[in-house]
């Protein structure tokens, strides 16, 4: 018996021979499956059928099925984006809710095949059913990413998950955001069995034939001992909840809602019915989806997935080349890194550098971090080993003509960075792209020594490689759409956030973030304690001071961009007499060991007494008492008034590549949307308002960008101005 259902609804219903009611979902309009109101409503209304069937003995037990190569990816983010009243969101919920609750109404076993990846919505709905069953394939994972978006999950997620594998590991997942694969899944209990992914058919029928020969079968997999104890008495709730929240207290500081919100559902639904639970899931899911950090996570998503599907150029025709064969020159810690990178990726790499101990010294580094990935259980040690074979290191150019593409990443210095590169280009094929990655120095200087400066870009890499997501790919006035693109790929391959800017000093982040960290030298000089500068900028949000970034930089390299910056654009540039004491002081910062701050075998033991002593005349003698408002007003001041500069000059062209280098380059907080998104909500004429008040008090280094006098004047803030 089969149903007919129209060819484009979706999903579709099919009861087999040994009544198997198959729910497939395959959107037509989607690449992916993503949970609607319309495809909700349809699920409602097939279960509804497949209810009655069970009662006259025709279904026996109902699989969930995709038809793409992924379970779902979510929910409609478009419509929680639109949201704005929390009744009609908690309402939301509760229709979610009662749609999945009839899951278990249904009066057969119903069986989650999950292969591919499972999101949000999806777990929920897998969450809701009797039984779930994983492909072994790589793709496979399961998650509940909806805390990353400012909110929980709402259709059950935040109430089933702690039932079904104890408080402890539902909150790990919930916290986190973090996705399992279909192993880690298994052992949390989080799936009953995992199958071959090139039997999943096969082995979803065998299982669900099972489920319906013993419906009441419990999964296999056990907590621990003491995880139990913890899980399943109040006090053990008690205590984990309380140690959760302040460990969510010390990540955040408290400007998230969602994780503390998502600790206030699961201690006060745990001993409750599953209704009542419900609507307190529901009540809290519409509290956070109308806060503006909701609102605000959700543009960063955006901003992420939009970088993830472009190519870095505006010809749609343009195909990037693939990278297969790299390069690195230079084995010190960055180059190191990002052979490591490219590696751990499938990528062939070839370092060379001008001493074998170097190139040895960069071939440790890798071997460290592969390492530090089996410690991490992100790998096993074979893997780790077989990757680590993929690279090889040099001091010639043996191999390079084979070459893809090759990062430069020796020295700071013009002179040899041009010598390198033109040594380089006549070693390697005409096609192969060259790419630089400079933090600050001119890339169309360089690529005036090239014989073939459209193959040459920008490729600059943050440190540590393996940590920061953000790629600066640097589009020279002479590089082609091939070369932008194929380096913008090569960052996506390499799990990175592209994105591209023009030539220009300090490109866009270290642009930004130099009057930054400058003014934070000035208010040193005014009299504000180290202590303080920091703590203004961690409570706005920043994940360290400004002072403690420069210790975790180095002090020598932040002199050197400063000094870059002071030079490319004039006095206003001008670096603060405290950051200049402390550079001549010789003092490197935690790599030294001393800096603002003092550090033991890597850690940070709190500002140094002796600081002010060191910056001597430069600061007073007395600290004075400063606002954390003042602060904080001139180092985000500082930021937004060289941002409009970067938009003025075209070094990005909009203002959502401010907000997305700063976010992934800088940490700037992403519960504020972005730098430029922050400034629309003060609005351009209270910023110019402020700016003009600073310029007053401060000097020429506060007058404000003629952008945002033009701005101001317009009534218009800068996402109207620069959109995407």
């Amino acid at each position: 018996m089969s149903t007919h259902p129209l060819p484009d609804s979706n999903p579709t219903l099919h009861i087999d021979g040994k009544g198997v009611a198959w729910i497939t979902f395959d959107d037509p309009e989607r690449k992916v499956n993503v949970l609607t109101e319309q495809i909700l409503t349809r699920l409602s209304e097939h279960l509804v059928e497949v209810r009655n069937l069970a009662l006259q003995s025709k279904v026996h037990v109902v699989v969930l099925w995709s038809g793409k190569s992924g379970f779902f990816a979510g929910a409609d983010l478009a419509v929680i984006e639109a949201l704005e009243d929390p009744a009609e969101a908690a309402e939301g919920s509760r229709f979610g809710q009662r749609v999945f609750r009839s899951l278990r109404e249904v009066g057969v076993p119903t069986v989650a095949a999950v292969h591919g990846i499972c999101l949000g919505g999806g777990v929920e709905m897998a969450l809701a059913c009797s039984h779930r069953v994983a492909s072994d394939a790589p793709s496979t994972k399961m998650g509940l990413p909806e805390v990353l978006l400012g909110i929980l999950p709402a259709w059950g997620g935040t109430t089933r998950l702690p039932r079904l594998i104890g408080i402890q590991a539902s909150l790990d997942l919930l916290l986190s955001g973090r996705q399992l694969s279909s192993s880690a899944a298994r052992r949390m209990g989080l799936v009953d069995e995992v199958v071959p992914a090139e039997l999943f058919r096969e082995k979803v029928t065998e299982f669900a034939a099972a489920a319906a020969a013993s419906p009441h079968k419990k999964s296999s997999a056990r907590r621990p001992l003491l995880r139990r104890v913890m899980d399943d008495t109040s006090l053990g709730r008690r205590v984990i909840l309380s140690m959760a929240k302040k460990r969510v207290m010390a990540q955040t500081g408290g400007h998230y809602p969602a994780p503390l919100k998502i600790l206030e559902v699961v201690g006060r639904s745990g001993n409750k019915r599953i209704g009542k639970a419900l609507e307190i899931e529901a009540r809290a899911a519409g509290e956070l989806v109308a806060t503006p950090v909701s609102k605000n996570l959700i543009h960063v998503f955006h901003l992420r997935e939009e970088a993830r599907k472009g190519t870095g150029v505006d010809d749609e025709t343009v195909e990037p080349g693939r990278v297969e064969y790299l390069a690195v020159l230079g084995a010190g810690v960055m180059g190191g890194g990002i052979a490591q990178l490219a590696a751990y990726r499938g990528i062939h790499v070839r370092m060379k550098d001008i001493r074998q101990e170097a190139v040895a010294s960069g071939l440790q580094h890798a071997r460290g971090l592969f390492t530090g990935l089996v410690k991490r259980r992100k790998l096993r040690r074979l893997e780790a080993d077989q990757r680590m074979t993929l690279i090889s290191g040099g001091l010639g150019y043996d191999g390079f003509k084979r070459q893809d593409l090759v990062v430069e990443a020796v020295v700071e210095e013009m002179d040899i960075k041009r010598i390198v590169l033109r040594e380089t280009e006549d070693a390697v094929g005409k096609e192969c792209i060259l790419a630089t990655n400079t933090s600050s120095l001119s890339v169309d200087e360089m690529a005036s020594a090239l014989a073939r400066p459209e193959n040459f870009v920008g490729m600059h890499f943050f440190n540590p490689v393996h940590r920061m997501p953000l790629v600066e790919v640097v589009r020279g006035a002479r590089s082609s759409d091939h070369a932008v693109a194929t380096t913008y790929a090569l960052a996506l391959t390499l799990g990175k956030v592209p994105v591209v800017t023009n030539d220009g000093p300090g490109f866009l982040v270290n642009r930004i973030l130099g009057p930054y960290i400058n003014e934070a030298g000035f208010l040193l000089a005014d009299g504000a304690s180290v202590e303080a500068v920091d703590r203004a900028a961690k409570r706005f949000g920043m994940p360290m001071g400004p002072l403690r970034l420069v210790d975790e930089v180095g002090i020598d390299i932040t002199r050197h961009a400063g000094q870059s910056l002071y030079e490319a654009l004039g006095e206003r540039l001008t670096p603060s007499a405290p950051l200049v004491a402390l550079a001549d002081s010789g003092r490197l910062g935690k790599k030294g060991g001393l800096g603002f701050y003092c550090y033991e075998n890597g850690k940070d033991k709190g500002a140094d007494p002796e600081i002010y002593a060191v910056l001597s005349k430069t600061v007073p003698e007395v600290r004075a008492d400063f606002g954390e408002r003042e602060i904080r007003g001139r180092l985000v001041l500082a930021m937004l008034n060289e941002a409009a500069r970067v938009l003025e000059e075209g070094i990005v062209p909009r203002a959502s590549d401010v907000d997305l280098g700063m976010i992934m380059g800088t940490g700037f907080p992403p519960f504020r949307g972005g730098l430029l998104r922050f400034a629309d909500t003060i609005h351009t004429r209270t910023i110019l308002s402020r700016l003009e008040e600073l310029e007053e008090r401060h000097g020429a280094r506060f007058a404000p960008a003629e952008l945002i006098r033009r701005l101001a004047r317009e009534n218009r803030g800068f996402y109207e101005a620069f959109p995407s």
